[in-house]
């Protein structure tokens, strides 16, 4: 009920709150920096069931759509480090993740990617990233099984302690 699964076919529940498997990582990763949280969210919201979201998502990536997105970062020059979760949608980004991409410039900034999978990982993310962002640090991210998300906080805690030295 009135759930926007926003960019995720996975629904956990942390805080209270309902959220898909890189919600539930990139909180631990809020909880341990005491970074802001921004979610990615589109004009059309994907579905609350796996089926109709998968084949929403496969569909924009047929077209290589850019959902319109429906909130924006208030003032995205405060931030010298993005952190940038998604799930891994057949071996790529959900297209709004491109949309962000395409619409902030993180030039200077250090992005730090993290991704949650079914077992394939970044893919060719990390590539398509530094693409979009070439004037971007992007940093070596992180990448956990949707099915260990809810349980990843050792696993996210030492990642934080590499790449935040």
């Amino acid at each position: 009920d009135g759930v926007d699964a926003s960019a995720s076919a996975s629904i956990q529940v942390a805080d209270g709150e309902r959220t898909g498997n890189t919600g539930m990582v990139a909180r631990m990763i809020q909880d341990a920096t005491g970074a802001d949280l921004f979610s990615i969210r589109t004009e059309e919201s994907y579905p609350d069931n796996y089926e109709d979201t998968v084949d929403q998502g496969q569909e924009e990536q047929a077209e290589n759509a850019r959902p319109r997105l429906t909130e924006q970062i208030e003032n995205p020059d405060q931030y010298d480090t993005v952190f940038l979760g998604f799930p891994n949608w057949w071996g790529d980004m959900p297209m709004a993740v491109y949309s962000f991409l395409e619409e902030y410039d993180l030039s200077g900034k250090t992005i730090v990617p993290f991704v949650t999978s079914g077992g394939s990982g970044f893919s060719g993310t990390i590539e398509a990233i530094e693409e979009l962002q070439p004037e971007a640090s992007v940093l070596e991210g992180l990448s956990i099984s949707g099915s260990q998300a809810a349980q990843a906080q050792e696993q996210v805690g030492q990642w934080l302690d590499e790449v935040l030295q």
